[in-house]
């Protein structure tokens, strides 16, 4: 087997003055990637949870920031602590939001899944 030179070694081209983050599979810019390669979030690894009211007009909402998930997974996730929890939620921009005062509980079903879990906030 021959072995690459250059670039391809490196695993090819991943950023471009011109156009900023590039696809490294496609080689296009990430806002026109083709191939449908989801960007990970990044992070320091570890997944902070909330108890939040401000601006849900009273209500509680626990929110899991930091996990290192994209897309498809995150949502996987999100719908394994809302069955454990038995209660409602949403994942809105990389965030999942668990219907209600539930943070202990939360952090516990993390914990059990191998992450790196941080009680946040108050």
């Amino acid at each position: 087997m021959k072995k690459a030179k250059g670039l391809e070694a490196l695993g090819g081209l991943v950023y471009s003055t011109d156009a900023g983050r590039m696809c490294p599979d496609c080689r296009q810019p990430t806002e026109q990637c083709c191939c449908g390669q989801a960007e990970m979030p990044s992070g320091d690894g570890v997944v902070r949870v909330r108890r939040e009211t401000k601006g849900r007009g009273g209500k509680t909402v626990t929110t899991v920031s930091g996990v290192l998930l994209a897309g498809d997974e995150l949502k996987t996730l999100a719908k394994r602590l809302k069955n454990r929890c038995g209660c409602g939620g949403a994942v809105k921009d990389g965030v999942i939001e668990i219907q209600g005062d539930k943070a202990e509980l939360v952090c516990e079903l993390l914990t059990a899944e191998g992450f790196k879990v941080k009680r946040a906030g108050g």
